[in-house]
């Protein structure tokens, strides 16, 4: 059988060294990186995957961020809510007190001087700002919603508008984010100020203080119902927030499948190289060292 020799070995010889010094380089990166694709020609499958599930990734960092957000917001519209529950309550128990038919006129005249500033404190609330804007004031954030008006049925007037915002919170998902201070505070079905008012004018008139009482027991049963808004958006909130994070783990994930590198398979490989890159140079010395034809014919 005729073997046929290879009379210039060097350039495969070189050609193999070329290969194992990209192998070594190669597992090196990757154990540096943690990374098995750090080019996108390394895998552009995946390349095309990831720069899309870190797309995702972006965007739910974003609507954590306005998540957040809004849960401060709601949770200071919502204390504020229940502090005016907590006037009202306060206001009808004085209205029953007064309407008892045992106070002399004066009695009566400091129970209304007292209502006079839970009026007071109502407005403060209704004028309450978060991060310096209102939040009872619709859209018109930066407009002072409520300012007093004695000439005014209510003892107020509505600056504000009757506009109601809402903010992405996950994809195809939003929230609304205000409930206007007219629909709050004004609202037909049982308006606090109007309530608080009547019943301030009927305890220093020492007349009508009973139909003032069931107009703030109206005007409370109105805030509280309003006031649910607020409190199905912070659940809402809440379970998005858990969904958000979820997802971004669960992408974190498959980022780490898609690009991540088995480092234990990357250590073999290096070494692998290491030891082909051994045995490449040492058979090239050896060729290089060997005699040539023309030691032959001397």
């Amino acid at each position: 059988m005729a073997i046929r020799i290879n009379p210039n070995m060097i350039p495969d010889m070189l050609a193999a060294l070329q290969q194992d010094q990209q192998n070594q380089s190669t597992a090196i990166q990757q154990l540096s990186t943690g990374r098995r694709v750090n080019t996108p020609s390394d895998d552009p499958a995946a390349t095309a995957s990831y720069i899309g599930s870190q797309a995702q990734t972006g965007r739910d960092d974003q609507f954590l961020r306005n998540v957040g957000g809004l849960q401060a917001r709601f949770q200071t519209a919502d204390s504020a809510l229940s502090s005016v529950v907590s006037v009202l309550t306060r206001a009808i128990s004085l209205g029953v007190e007064g309407a008892n038919g045992t106070m002399s006129p004066q009695d009566q005249q400091a129970i209304g001087a007292e209502v006079q500033g839970l009026f007071n404190q109502a407005l403060s609330l209704a004028n309450l700002t978060f991060q310096g804007t209102y939040l009872f004031s619709g859209t018109a954030t930066t407009t002072q919603p409520f300012v007093a008006n004695g000439a005014s049925a209510s003892g107020v007037t509505y600056q504000g508008d009757a506009g109601v915002a809402s903010v992405e919170i996950s994809t195809g998902q939003k929230v609304q984010t205000n409930v206007p201070g007219s629909q709050l505070f004004l609202n037909g079905s049982g308006s606090v100020f109007t309530a608080l008012n009547d019943l301030h004018t009927a305890l220093m008139n020492g007349t009508g203080i009973s139909a003032a009482v069931d107009e703030v027991s109206k005007a409370l049963a109105t805030v509280s119902t309003q006031r649910v808004t607020y409190g199905n958006g912070l659940n809402q909130l809440q379970l998005t927030e858990n969904y958000l994070n979820q997802e971004k783990v669960n992408l974190s994930q498959q980022q780490n499948k898609l690009v991540g590198a088995d480092m234990a398979a990357v250590v073999t490989n290096l070494s692998q190289s290491q030891t082909a890159m051994q045995a490449v140079m040492s058979a090239t010395g050896r060729v290089l060292g060997l005699p040539t034809l023309l030691d032959f014919l001397k």
